[in-house]
């Protein structure tokens, strides 16, 4: 199997199908392919059991600044238009409320400066501060047993979108398919990459292709890639693997706690499944693994090469992970795999969301979580709070760590573009027929 086409993008999780069916659909390219290692697209980390199936707006993700929020918020309006476009069935989606909620004089002070002072409010105007007897009439478990004498407020909205992301990366693949000039290959482990007078040349388990441009969209193996191609060497990861634990029908939504600034994971929440609301998840937990898929031994070695055991490196885990915040958050997550041990430590974040819950009433979920990972700068000896993308000689590189998802039609729309500077603006993009039908399907009203 071999083939020549304008633009390869390899990778078949909802970032790479999103930039296949923004460029398929929207963009005159002429030929186009997409190439997966799994047998199915989606078949790791976009996988609805692999992560916590949130569609981020950042209205009530307490770790975001304003700025972050505005620039969460298009992505996520995209994607949620283009949901509600393409998913009246709601097969991909359900739509409920969704809140982040403060308990005692502190955490209410916070969220009340939050909405008021630091303009929360008015960047999401369906937004709205609410106290103990209507939190109990979205959901009367999180009151339930809980110390009256604790004041509680909660900042509540009706776009929490839960989000099968698997069955919306399928949707964009199978969108992108109709189309004459896609080429999709499942299968399909890239083995090299080699630069060519006027592209490149991908090496694969199924035969050789040519490309102009291409787009690597293999989540931490974008940076292994890149580093193969002498980019991106001062950027290392950290993996990070997330658990859930399952309980009985307790949710009607989704219930945030208020998470730490410092930290880019997500809170500990609580939410109703996306296919089955009887199911309460409860997570993400948030451990340190050293490899790039959860479950996989062979990413180990993986692992080590985007690490590269040299001594900036080094210095960089050592700077993060001594931090007085992020260490004892560390040591804490590594605590909640234990089979024994794990349930009763992780009880008192379910118990903030819900207080009434026991510890038989939970169980950690088997075969959920994937690895998410945290991009670490060498230079400056810091975690990079967000995506990373590295742009090089007609190739670009997309590591998307939360919340790539929920941006992953923002992304495809920006990477398009670039994709089209690589081809020598050769080609058009119709950003105004994108948008029909994604974000201006987006309900505005309450």
């Amino acid at each position: 199997m071999s083939g020549k086409y304008d633009l390869i993008i390899v990778g078949g999780g909802i970032s790479g199908a999103s930039l296949l069916y923004a460029t398929a659909k929207f963009s005159d390219i002429d030929s186009i392919a997409l190439i997966e290692k799994e047998s199915e697209t989606a078949a790791i980390n976009s996988n609805h059991t692999n992560n916590s199936q949130t569609l981020h707006f950042g209205d009530i993700e307490t770790n975001y600044t304003l700025e972050k929020a505005e620039e969460v918020k298009e992505g996520a309006e995209l994607l949620a238009g283009y949901l509600e476009n393409h998913d009246a069935d709601r097969e991909m989606h359900d739509k409920r409320s969704k809140m982040v909620l403060g308990v005692g004089d502190e955490e209410v002070a916070q969220l009340e400066r939050r909405y008021e002072a630091e303009g929360f409010g008015d960047l999401f105007p369906k937004l709205q501060p609410i106290g103990r007897e209507e939190i109990a009439e979205y959901e009367p478990k999180v009151v339930e047993g809980r110390d009256p004498s604790k004041d509680m407020r909660a900042l509540q909205t009706p776009d929490g979108y839960v989000v099968d992301y698997g069955a919306t990366t399928k949707s964009f693949v199978e969108q992108a398919r109709e189309e004459p000039n896609v080429d999709i290959y499942s299968g399909t482990k890239v083995t090299d990459i080699t630069p060519t007078l006027d592209g490149y040349t991908i090496a694969t388990t199924s035969g050789r292709f040519d490309c102009d441009a291409a787009a690597v969209a293999a989540g931490s193996h974008s940076l292994q890639i890149a580093k193969e191609l002498g980019y991106g060497q001062d950027k290392v990861l950290l993996p990070v693997a997330g658990s859930f634990f399952l309980a009985d029908d307790l949710l009607n939504g989704k219930v945030y706690t208020l998470q730490m600034k410092k930290l880019p994971f997500a809170a500990v929440h609580g939410d109703a499944d996306v296919h089955d609301p009887s199911i309460t998840r409860f997570g993400p937990t948030a451990k340190l693994v050293p490899a790039l898929e959860r479950g996989r031994l062979s990413t180990v070695r993986d692992f080590f090469d985007v690490f590269g055991l040299n001594v900036a490196a080094f210095l960089s885990y050592a700077n993060i992970l001594s931090d007085r915040i992020l260490l004892p958050y560390v040591l804490r997550n590594l605590v909640y795999d234990l089979p024994a041990v794990g349930p009763r430590e992780f009880l008192p974040h379910v118990q903030k969301v819900v207080p009434s819950v026991e510890l038989e009433d939970i169980e950690r979920a088997k075969g959920y979580g994937g690895v998410r990972p945290q991009i670490v700068d060498t230079k400056r000896k810091s975690l990079d709070m967000g995506e990373a993308k590295i742009v090089g000689d007609d190739i670009l590189f997309n590591i998307t760590p939360s919340p790539g998802a929920s941006t992953c039609l923002q992304n495809a729309l920006q990477d398009t573009q670039t994709l089209l500077e690589f081809l020598d603006d050769e080609y058009e993009f119709d950003e105004e027929a994108f948008r029909a039908e994604t974000i201006d399907n987006f309900p505005r009203q309450a």
